[in-house]
This record gives structure tokens, C-alpha cells and sequence, in this order.
């Protein structure tokens, strides 16, 4: 008995302690909690337009998710309209266009990291070897420009280089080959795309490279200098490595929007003749949602989309945090 109310004795003790050490803690950040009030009041009162934002206008819509999983009638409401399950995504999986959405997504996602995503990074380390201040600053400005251009003008500056008598094919002309109608090409569609990405993002892009580049530290270059490693030593021993983690960091990002080819630029640049290797899931989310009105449809379609984007940046990251120790969170 006497063993039996020591070891309850001690017990007792030890939970009394457990509370006490977490009334402590909690009073403790609740005083903090206080003091950093008092102290940046006016940070956030600053704050609350901008979660109120996010509130209202991103988070409080997305209930309107669960219409992917009804036959959604705008006379009847959300919560009047009948509960269908998985339909929508069993036509959708299921249909005949799905393989070709697919296909074409994952394809024109696939170049755009391997040219548009590496064409920025070539630009920057270009510029950094540039000593001339006037002559940086006109090419940085130059190469700015493009992503200023509204998409509507750039679809249609594409399409009047690659009409039959376009400059693209004057330029075909001059080196022996017949004209054509280059946009009604489906083979030189996914081609054309990515290289007017490449024009119009490879400036803009390669601001954040060029940022990481003006935080190395220049004794490092002094030190390779001695060691006796010539530019492209230094470049690839110092420069790289030091933007290293912002390569990895905006790859992630990258990687997490694979499924989100933009539908603007799309809508505006194929044709029928172009389905084959046009069409992705955006742009077909518009013609069925828009044009078609299948709301639930259409709906079902964008929350597949979400929802690999978001697994796909979960294991990109998972793999960064393992493999290099940079990672998003």
C-alpha cells in the first residue's frame, strides 16, 4: 500500500507540473501575443483589408467546389440542385477527348519548364557578366518590355508573323521553302507557343535570378580568382551554387502549376485545324463551362486540375527538402 500511494503521489506531482509548465508557456505567449500588439498596432490594423480579402473573395467562394458533384441549375440554387457524386468526373475520364486534353497539358507544360523555365536563368548569368551599366540596363529593359504587351496584341502579332505572307515566311522564302498558313499547322503549333513565351517571359523571368546573383558574395569570387578558376570555373563553382535554392524554390512553384497551362493565349491562337496539339484542360474548361454552360461539368474538371497541381507540389517539395534541403515549407 505504502509503494502504491508513493508511486500515485509522484504521479500526481508530475501531471500538477505538466499543467503548470503549460499555463506558464500559454501565458507566456499570450503576453507576447500583447506586447507585439501594443507595439505594431498599426501593421495590423494594415493587415485586415488584406485577410479580408483573401476571405471573402478566395476562400469564402471555394465552397462552390461541391457543384462538380451535383447537376448545378442556377434556378435552383447550390443546395437545390440533385447530388450526382462522381458523374462528372466519371464523363470526364471517360470521354473522348480526355487522353488528347492530356496529352496536350502535359506536353506544353513539360516544354515550357525545359525552355521557358531555363531561358531566364541563361539570361540572367548572361547580364551578370555584363560590366557596362548603360548597355546592361537597355538589355535588361529590352527584354522587360514583351511582358508589358497585353495577350490580346501578342496573339495577334503572332498570327500576322505567320500568315502565308507574314515576315516568318518571307523569312521560309529567302531559304528555299513554300509558304503556309503556319498557325494552321498543328506539327508547328506547340513550336510557335513556346517560342513566344520564351520572347515575352525571358526578361521578366530573369529578374529574380539576377536579385539572387547580387547577394553573393564577391570575396568568393576574389577567392576563386586566386585559386586561379577562370570565368567559366567561377560560374559554374560560385554563381551557380549561390542561386542554387532560388532555381530550386521557383521550380517547385513551377512544377506545382504543371496542369495550369493559362487558357487566354490558347482561346486565341488555335483553331480547329489546331485541336490535335492545341486543345489543353484550360482551354477546354472554357467551352464547356462558358460557352456550353455545363457548370458542373466544367467545375469538376478545374478541381482535378487543383487537385493534381497540389500533389504535385507536396512530392516536388517532399523530394527538394530530402534531396537539396531547400523547400518551400
Amino acid at each position: 500500500m505504502g509503494r502504491g500511494q508513493t508511486s500515485s503521489r509522484l504521479f500526481l506531482k508530475r501531471k500538477m507540473r505538466d499543467i503548470t509548465m503549460k499555463e506558464n508557456i500559454h501565458g507566456s505567449f499570450g503576453v507576447r501575443v500583447k506586447k507585439d500588439w501594443k507595439r505594431n498596432r498599426s501593421l495590423y490594423i494594415m493587415f485586415i483589408p488584406v485577410v479580408l480579402f483573401y476571405v471573402l473573395f478566395m476562400y469564402k467562394p471555394m465552397y462552390g467546389v461541391i457543384i462538380s458533384f451535383m447537376d448545378y441549375a442556377p434556378a435552383k440554387g447550390i443546395w437545390g440542385s440533385k447530388w450526382v457524386g462522381l458523374k462528372h468526373f466519371e464523363r470526364f475520364f471517360t470521354g473522348p477527348y480526355f487522353g488528347r486534353l492530356l496529352r496536350n497539358t502535359l506536353l506544353l507544360s513539360l516544354y515550357s519548364i525545359m525552355f521557358c523555365f531555363t531561358t531566364p536563368i541563361i539570361l540572367a548569368l548572361l547580364l551578370n557578366e555584363v560590366h557596362c551599366k548603360k548597355y546592361k540596363s537597355v538589355a535588361q529593359t529590352l527584354s522587360y518590355l514583351p511582358h508589358f504587351v497585353s495577350m490580346v496584341v501578342t496573339a495577334g502579332i503572332i498570327k500576322e508573323f505567320c500568315m502565308s505572307d507574314g515576315l516568318l515566311n518571307d523569312i521560309i522564302v529567302l531559304f528555299g521553302g513554300s509558304r503556309s498558313a503556319l498557325l494552321q499547322r498543328p506539327e508547328l503549333y506547340r513550336t510557335i507557343y513556346i517560342v513566344s513565351d520564351i520572347w515575352q517571359e525571358i526578361g521578366w523571368g530573369s529578374i529574380i535570378y539576377l536579385a539572387a546573383l547580387a547577394g553573393i558574395d564577391q570575396q568568393l569570387y576574389e577567392a576563386a580568382e586566386i585559386d586561379g578558376a577562370g570565368k567559366w570555373q567561377q560560374t559554374l563553382n560560385v554563381t551557380i551554387p549561390g542561386i542554387t535554392p532560388t532555381i530550386i524554390t521557383m521550380f517547385i512553384l513551377r512544377v506545382g502549376n504543371l496542369m495550369s497551362m493559362g487558357y487566354e493565349k490558347t482561346i486565341l491562337l488555335y483553331s480547329s485545324a489546331t485541336y490535335e496539339t492545341a486543345d489543353i484542360i484550360s482551354s477546354y474548361i472554357y467551352r464547356v463551362g462558358l460557352q456550353e454552360q455545363s457548370w458542373s461539368y466544367s467545375t469538376a474538371i478545374g478541381l482535378f486540375n487543383s487537385v493534381i497541381n497540389c500533389i504535385l507540389l507536396v512530392v516536388t517539395n517532399k523530394i527538394s527538402k530530402r534531396v537539396a534541403a531547400t523547400s518551400l515549407w
